[in-house]
Formats: structure tokens, sequence, C-alpha cells
């Protein structure tokens, strides 16, 4: 199906575990319920018996950080898995002005995180506008403007990291 402006949006996708290379208590995103060739949408529940859960049982928002990597990782899988092959493991730089409208997200809350790349290399650099809404009225719970990286060859980057000059 195409959408406006000549983008490619896909359906039925594969269960998160196929996507993501996170597991166990680190997977945080449910599942994807929409993506484009330079867009993704994705789903999570606050867990109030998770690892990151307060004494209410709420998910600090300095976690929804985490939730736009989650998605961003989603994209570039699913693009990759469509191209016929596996992505490159990849880092979260940083970001640009993370704001949380609210020091957490409820317990049970069912969160809609969005990711629009920005800014894709041929070197492996990627920026992406993210955003966590929540899902059952789509009241915007945080932004921000992720940065990551995709190094060609991932071992020696991380290698280079603990290499002292």
């Amino acid at each position: 199906m195409t959408q406006a402006g000549g983008e490619q949006a896909f359906h039925d996708f594969p269960p998160i575990e196929d996507v993501l290379p996170h597991r166990g208590t680190m997977l945080l995103v449910d599942e994807i319920i929409a993506c484009t060739d330079t867009s993704v949408t994705a789903l999570a529940t606050v867990d109030s018996d998770a690892w990151y859960a307060d004494a209410t049982g709420a998910m600090p928002a300095w976690i929804g950080i985490e939730l736009m990597a989650q998605a961003i990782a989603a994209h570039v899988g699913l693009n990759a898995m469509r191209a016929g092959g596996r992505a490159r493991p990849g880092v979260l730089l940083g970001s640009s002005r993370y704001e949380a409208h609210a020091s957490a997200f409820a317990r049970g809350e069912r969160l809609s995180i969005g990711a629009a790349e920005l800014l894709r290399s041929e070197e492996g650099h990627g920026a992406y506008e993210c955003t966590i809404d929540r899902a059952r009225d789509g009241e915007r719970l945080a932004q921000a403007v992720i940065k990551v990286f995709q190094p060609t060859d991932f071992q020696t980057f991380i290698e280079g990291s603990f290499t002292q000059s």
C-alpha cells in the first residue's frame, strides 16, 4: 500500500521478538502497529511489576528515551527484514530536547511510541523525531529528537570505545 507522498506502508508485522534483539526485562515494546519506509509506531504497556516501576507502579518518564530507542530499532529492523537481511547492531548516541510532560507514565497505561526519520547517512548516522502518546486518547506525554549510530563494524566500534589513547 502506498501512502500520500509515495511512501510505502507495511502491515502484518512479525512478533516484536523477531524484530528487536532485546530480551527479558529489557524488552519494553510490545508490538509494532504501523510502519513506512521512514516511520514507525509501536505500543508498550507500563508494567507495575517491572524493574523500573516506582512505588505506585508507574514508569519514570526518563525511561521514555529507551522506549523511543526501541521504536527506532524496530524501524531499522523491519526495513532490514524487508530488504532480505538483518539490521546491524546500533547504539543510542543521545537526545536533544527530551521533554516529558509528567514525571512518570501511569501504571497499566498503554503508550504509543512514534519515530519519524529525520536523517540517515551511508556511514550509519541517524536522527529520529520521537513521541510518546497515551494510546487511548492521543495525549502527548513526551517528545525528543534521538540520535543513533549503526557502525559498519560493531565489534571494532565497541572495542575502540574502551581503548585509551
